[in-house]
C-alpha cells in the first residue's frame, strides 16, 4: 500500500500542519455545535478529504459526537483507513456526479434515514466540478437538510463553487505545509518504516513535495523503494528526483561572485553533460538567489524559519550572501526568472543557459536602473576591498556624483613643510586634464559628472611630462563699479564633499573663509539645494578653537538648518573647498548675516549698503538692456534672433 494511504490520519490531531482547521472542528465537536454543511478548500494533498472522513467518523462514533473517535465501535472500524466503508457515509466524485440527474438522485436518497449510524454524511470531492444546474438543484437541500444529513464539500478552487452554496456552509481553508514540518513528518515515517534517511535527503524530498503532504509521501515512497542498504542518501535522492546538486549551485554562486566567466560556463557544461533538466537547474538557482536575498535582509532567517535547509548549507549561504550587494542579488534573480520563462518550450536550452550566465556576468549590458545599481554594488565592494582608495556618493534623486580618490604617486618627504592655504589657492589647485601629480604631491579627487555612468569614472592616466595648464579659474573676477575682487572656485575642486587625503588638513583664518564663502556655498548647492537656500544670506562671524560661528537672518532658517542637518552639509562644503574640518555653530544675527551675501567680495565682508543707490548715479532712463550691457559691462553684441 502506498505510504500516503498507510499513514492517512485517523484523528484530528494526526492531520499535519492544519491546526487552524482542526482546532475549531475539535471545539465544535466537544460543544456539540457541528454545522450541517462544511466547505474545505485548499491546495491538493493537504488533508481536505482526510479531515472530512475524520469528521464523519467523529460524528457517527458510538461515543460521539467526539473529537477523539474510539476506534472500537462498528462505525469507527468501517471508516478506518483500511476499513470497508459505511453505507451512511457517501463519497462522491463531482467530476462524474455533477449533473442535474445525479444531484436530483442524491436529493431523493438524502430523505431516507441512515441505515445504522447517527448521521448520513455526504462527502463531495472536487466540488467545483458540479455544474451550475446541479448546484441549483442541491441548493434547497443544502440550505434546509433533514436533521440526519450532513454535507462536506472539498475543492481546490473554492471560487468556482456557487456563491449561494458557499454562503450556506462553514468555510475552512487548508494551507501548504512548511518544509520544516514536512521534514519532521517524513523523518517519523522513515523511523516507523525502519529506513535510514539522511536529513539532507529528506530536505530534498520536502522540496519536491512543494508543501503537499500526499505528494511528499509519494516521493518518499519512490526514494525508499529505489534506495540501497545504506538507506535514503542525498546522492540517491538527487539522482532519482532530478534535483540540482548543492555543489553545482555553490559553484554557480561562487563563480558569479568572483566574476569568473570560465567557471560559470563550465558549470553549464556539467549541467548539460549530466542530463539535468535545464528548467529544474534554473529553478534551483532562482531558489538559491531567493535564500541569499532573504539572508541579506534577515541575517537570522534560518532561526526564524524563513529558510529551510541543513545547517551546513545555511552556513555556506550566509558566507555567499556577504559577497553580494542587495541590488546585485535582485538583478540576478530577475535575470534568472526571465530565463526560466524563456526556457519553456525552448529548442536550444543550452544556448539559453549560456545567455543567462552572460547577462549575469555583464550588468553593464543592460541600461535599466537595476543594472546601474548592480554596478554600484560592485564598485562599493571593490572600494571596500582596497582596489580603489576611497569613494563618495553625493547628489539628489535625479542625479548622482561619484568622487574617486586616486592613490598618491609618492610619499611626501619628511622635511616637507605643512601645506598652507596658498597651496590650495585657485591659481594652482587645478592641474590640466590628464596631468599626473608630481612626486611628493598627493592626487586631488577627480569628479565624475552626473551625466556619465557612475561605474566608469573618468580617471586621467598619469603622464610624467605633463605640466599644469593655466585655467580661467585662477583669474579673480572683478565686480563692475567697485574695486572688490572675488576669486572663483578652483575648476578641479570636486563638487561633492570627499574625505581629504591624509595630510591635507590646513589652518585657515576667518578672512580666508569669508573670501572662499561663495565657493563653499556652491558645494553646498551641489549637495542640497534646500541647504543652499537656507545659507544663501548667511555670513561667517567668528572662528575660535575649530568652531565657526555662522550668522543667519531669521529664527525659522536657524531651526530648519539644525532640524534638517544642513549644518553638516555646510561643514562638508568647507572641508571640500578649504581642506579643513570645522564645527558649525548657527547664530541668529539678522544685522550681521545680511552683511555677507553669497556673492560678497573677497577678503572681507562688505557693508550692507554696498549697492545702495547714490544721487550721482548716472541715469539709465530710456536705455535698453542691450545698451546697458554694452555701456556698463563692456559686453559685445553678437546678433539678434529674428522673430
Amino acid at each position: 500500500m502506498a505510504l500516503y494511504r498507510t499513514y492517512r490520519p485517523a484523528r484530528l490531531d494526526d492531520v499535519v500542519g492544519q491546526e487552524h482547521v482542526t482546532g475549531p472542528l475539535r471545539r465544535a465537536l466537544e460543544n456539540d455545535r457541528v454545522h450541517h454543511a462544511y466547505l474545505f478548500s485548499g491546495p491538493r494533498g493537504c488533508g481536505k478529504t482526510s479531515t472530512a472522513r475524520i469528521l464523519a467518523r467523529s460524528l457517527n462514533c458510538d461515543e460521539g459526537p467526539t473529537p477523539d473517535p474510539c476506534g472500537v465501535c462498528q462505525s469507527c472500524r468501517d471508516l478506518a483507513a483500511d476499513g470497508p466503508g459505511s453505507l451512511d457515509v457517501i463519497e462522491l466524485d463531482a467530476a462524474s456526479h455533477g449533473g442535474v440527474e445525479q444531484t436530483r438522485d442524491l436529493r431523493e436518497r438524502a430523505m431516507f434515514a441512515p441505515a445504522s449510524s447517527r448521521y448520513k454524511v455526504y462527502i463531495i470531492d472536487e466540488a467545483h466540478m458540479v455544474s451550475t444546474a446541479g448546484f441549483n438543484s442541491l441548493l434547497k437541500l443544502v440550505e434546509e437538510p433533514p436533521p440526519h444529513v450532513r454535507f462536506i464539500f472539498a475543492t481546490t478552487e473554492a471560487d468556482k463553487v456557487l456563491p449561494t452554496i458557499r454562503s450556506r456552509t462553514h468555510n475552512y481553508t487548508f494551507r501548504l505545509v512548511s518544509s520544516r514540518i514536512l521534514q519532521q513528518h517524513l523523518a517519523s515515517i522513515c523511523e516507523s518504516e525502519g529506513v535510514k534517511a539522511e536529513p539532507t535527503a529528506l530536505a530534498l524530498v520536502a522540496r519536491a513535495g512543494a508543501g503537499s503532504v500526499r505528494d511528499s509521501l509519494s516521493v518518499l515512497g519512490q526514494v525508499i523503494s529505489g534506495s540501497g542498504p545504506e538507506g535514503v542518501t542525498y546522492a540517491e535522492a538527487v539522482a532519482q528526483l532530478g534535483m540540482t546538486d548543492a555543489n553545482l549551485l555553490d559553484a554557480t554562486v561562487d563563480a558569479l561572485a568572483d566574476h569568473d566567466g570560465a567557471a560559470l560556463f563550465r558549470v553549464i557544461d556539467q549541467v548539460i553533460d549530466a542530463g539535468h533538466d535545464p528548467r529544474r537547474f534554473v529553478t534551483d538557482v532562482l531558489e538559491r538567489f531567493r535564500d541569499l536575498i532573504v539572508l541579506t535582509n534577515v541575517p537570522n532567517a534560518a532561526e526564524l524559519g524563513l529558510i529551510d535547509a541543513p545547517e551546513d548549507q545555511v552556513a555556506r549561504e550566509v558566507a555567499q550572501a556577504q559577497r553580494f550587494g542587495p541590488a546585485e542579488l535582485t538583478r540576478a534573480a530577475d535575470v534568472t526568472s526571465n530565463a526560466l520563462s524563456e526556457l519553456r518550450g525552448a529548442t536550444a536550452p543550452r544556448l539559453h543557459l549560456e545567455l543567462m550566465v552572460a547577462r549575469l556576468l555583464l550588468p553593464a549590458s543592460d541600461t535599466d536602473e537595476a543594472s546601474m545599481r548592480a554596478r554600484l554594488d560592485q564598485l562599493e565592494r571593490r572600494v571596500a576591498s582596497g582596489s580603489v582608495m576611497g569613494h563618495a556618493f553625493v547628489g539628489t534623486d535625479d542625479q548622482m556624483t561619484v568622487v574617486i580618490e586616486r592613490p598618491a604617486q609618492a610619499e611626501p618627504p619628511p622635511s616637507a613643510p605643512p601645506r598652507k592655504l596658498s597651496d590650495v589657492a585657485p591659481s594652482t589647485a587645478a592641474p590640466a586634464a590628464g596631468a599626473a601629480p608630481s612626486a611628493g604631491q598627493e592626487a586631488e579627487p577627480e569628479t565624475v559628472p552626473a551625466g556619465e555612468p557612475a561605474s566608469r569614472p573618468r580617471v586621467p592616466r598619469p603622464s610624467p611630462s605633463a605640466e599644469p595648464a593655466p585655467t580661467t579659474a585662477s583669474r579673480p573676477r572683478q565686480r563692475p563699479g567697485t574695486g572688490a575682487e572675488r576669486p572663483a572656485p578652483a575648476a578641479s575642486e570636486p563638487s561633492s564633499p570627499a574625505t581629504p587625503p591624509a595630510g591635507s588638513n590646513v589652518t585657515v583664518t576667518l578672512d580666508q573663509i569669508r573670501s572662499m564663502w561663495p565657493a563653499v556655498l556652491d558645494v553646498v548647492k551641489s549637495i542640497s539645494k534646500v541647504g543652499w537656500m537656507l545659507f544663501s544670506e548667511s555670513a561667517p562671524l567668528s572662528l575660535s578653537d575649530g568652531v565657526l560661528a555662522v550668522a543667519v537672518t531669521d529664527a525659522g532658517k536657524a531651526n530648519n538648518i539644525k532640524a534638517g542637518g544642513h549644518d553638516e552639509r555646510l561643514r562638508q562644503g568647507i572641508l571640500s573647498v578649504l581642506k579643513t574640518d570645522l564645527r558649525i555653530d548657527i547664530i541668529l544675527a539678522p544685522d550681521r548675516a545680511g552683511a555677507m551675501p553669497a556673492s560678497g567680495a573677497a577678503g572681507s565682508a562688505p557693508s550692507a549698503d554696498t549697492d545702495a543707490p547714490s544721487l550721482d548715479d548716472p541715469t539709465v532712463d530710456g536705455s535698453s538692456g542691450v545698451d546697458l550691457a554694452l555701456r556698463e559691462l563692456g559686453a559685445t553684441q553678437i546678433g539678434e534672433i529674428e522673430h
